[in-house]
């Protein structure tokens, strides 16, 4: 009866072993895979805040050469603002809000956004940025992010 309950004891312990070996591999994949996604959220998110911080410059950007080719002859210069940084894809749109306009061949309708009665709402511009992310190798998935602006010239 001995030799018996010896055996019981031994098989026991070698389903408890077994057992335990499971429970921490499930427990080591779960933390493996865990960490791989937490990097890859880090990597979006850090890519994601930088592209933020580019369109404010992008905003600024636009406003520094609508000022710098703006003239009262000429008060539409600037329509569009394409360009590349790094590896992000940076478009920017531009529209205009004059209460007089010196010429509409030079600024159509089409680049125009309001009708504006006042002086006080006279050169302002609408900037429609778009800051996108389609690089494979630096994220999983396209990154964009669109910010629209009304700025007063």
């Amino acid at each position: 009866m001995r030799k018996s309950t010896s055996k019981f004891k031994s098989g026991m312990a070698m389903i408890m072993a077994i057992a335990v070996i499971v429970i921490i591999s499930t427990i080591m994949a779960l933390s493996i895979a865990l960490s791989s996604q937490t990097t890859k959220r880090t990597t979006d998110v850090y890519i994601y805040e930088q592209a933020v911080l580019y369109a404010k410059s992008a905003a600024e950007y636009a406003l520094l050469r609508i000022s710098l080719d703006n003239n009262e002859t000429d008060p539409c210069v600037v329509k569009k603002l394409d360009f590349k940084q790094d590896y992000y894809d940076i478009n920017i749109s531009v529209r205009y809000s004059y209460t007089s306009y010196p010429d509409t061949t030079k600024c159509p309708l089409t680049s125009r956004f309001a009708p504006v009665t006042t002086d006080e709402q006279n050169g302002s511009v609408l900037l429609d940025i778009a800051v996108s992310v389609n690089d494979t190798n630096i994220t999983t998935e396209p990154i964009k992010y669109f910010r629209r602006t009304i700025q007063k010239l």
